[in-house]
């Protein structure tokens, strides 16, 4: 929760500096920024994710009653509006495209290109990795309860990227 004001304003700080005259392949430094700053919280969702699935399956229910894990679990996904977006995919997606519009004033229709298709590039990157999280807890419960029962066969459940 600290780590997205801290990007958006790293952000838009290098942002400030892109527009004040510098060249426009430069919005790709401030692009660099969001990249870090998702990968960032990217991976710090899909960790807790892993341990909060490690915790369900081997440190729970050893008294064969559900613990916090399994609560959890259960109710989340019948919350009105579905909760809350851990990856801030919408806040990401956004300033993507409003550091896209910094580089508008580029002459050159080739730079202009490369640009978008780097901002687009990153916003397909987010959109997969909210994918890839949204499947997370199912994958990993399986895959730890294979472990767990002694099994081998398990699903890949690393990052998409």
């Amino acid at each position: 929760m600290v780590l997205l004001p801290v990007v958006v304003v790293g952000w838009a700080a290098v942002a400030g500096a892109v527009t004040l005259g510098l060249a426009p392949l430069s919005v790709l430094l401030s692009l660099a920024v969001l990249v870090a700053g998702f990968e960032a919280v990217y991976a710090l969702h899909f960790s807790v994710e892993r341990l909060g699935r490690y915790v369900q399956v081997f440190h729970e229910g050893l008294e064969n009653t559900p613990g916090w894990e399994t609560a959890a679990m259960s109710v989340g996904p019948a919350l009105p509006g579905g909760g809350v977006d851990p990856l801030f995919t919408l806040v990401f997606c956004s300033t993507v495209i409003l550091n896209f519009l910094l580089a508008l004033p580029a002459p050159a229709t080739v730079e202009l290109g490369a640009i978008g298709m780097a901002h687009a590039a990153v916003i397909v990157r987010i959109v997969r990795a909210r994918g890839a999280a949204m499947r997370q807890r199912t994958v990993e419960l399986e895959n730890f309860r294979a472990v767990s029962a002694g099994r081998s066969n398990r699903r890949d459940s690393t990052p998409i990227g």
